[in-house]
């Protein structure tokens, strides 16, 4: 992993805190890894205002966490924890990083959540989107928008766009979310119950994934949302069959 000016990524994952990402489209970055693309993470703030572990400790987890997802560029903005809010400032932060990493996929949260901050960090890169396109915008760069939008639809309800088979990197999404010690235990030292009446995100997670797999056939699935039409140029290559 690399936080270098000069680099720039064919996927990137915007959320608002540390450990968003791996749980939410964690397989899907894994996946777009293994087939060769630079994947890139950008956290809004450094979760300073969370019940377990500090700013410096999550900062070292979310380093190794990126490391088991091969994500080619990880960084932090430190906007505000708990404290997010749609400014311009704020969007102006995130075009930024827009024209320099120079994605052409972004993946963002969903807009229905129950933590204030997980809604208004993915109005805030939506908003940033635009703006990094424009060409006399006063930032640094050149003009930039990415050809894709993807929402994790990962907890959230149906309608689905599309589901991701990631049958082949759930165990590293497990290992990636694992980094998190502070926030969610050890399977070795024990874990720590998220949801009452009790439940760890390791058990969350795979039974969402498997419920999800099911739908296309497959053992661990991720689901995701896009907001525009979705072409098929040929049914016939179409996968998962209709009965």
């Amino acid at each position: 992993m690399t936080n270098e000016q000069n680099t720039t990524v064919d996927a990137l994952a915007l959320a608002a805190h540390r450990d968003d990402i791996e749980i939410t489209c964690g397989g899907l970055l894994i996946k777009l890894a293994d087939k060769g693309y630079r994947t890139g993470i950008v956290d809004f703030t450094a979760g300073e205002m969370g019940t377990r572990g500090s700013a410096a400790e999550r900062e070292a987890e979310a380093v190794a966490a990126a490391q088991i997802m091969n994500v080619a560029h990880r960084e932090n903005l430190n906007m505000p924890d708990a404290r997010l809010d749609n400014t311009l400032e704020n969007r102006l932060l995130v075009a930024d990083v827009l024209r320099r990493l120079r994605p052409k996929l972004v993946i963002l949260p969903h807009w229905e959540q129950r933590h204030p901050d997980h809604r208004v960090a993915g109005a805030i890169a939506y908003d940033a989107c635009f703006l990094a396109g424009l060409k006399k915008l006063d930032l640094p760069g050149e003009p930039h928008r990415p050809h894709k939008i993807l929402y994790t639809a990962f907890f959230r309800q149906p309608p689905y766009s599309f589901i991701t088979d990631i049958t082949q990197q759930f165990e590293r999404k497990n290992h990636a979310v694992a980094a998190y010690a502070t926030q969610f235990g050890t399977r070795e030292q024990g874990t720590r119950e998220i949801y009452a009446p009790g439940i760890s995100i390791y058990d969350l997670m795979d039974t969402e994934a498997q419920q999800l797999g099911r739908l296309i056939r497959k053992r661990h699935a991720e689901a995701y949302v896009i907001k525009e039409a979705m072409e098929v140029d040929d049914p016939l290559t179409m996968s998962v069959a209709s009965i």
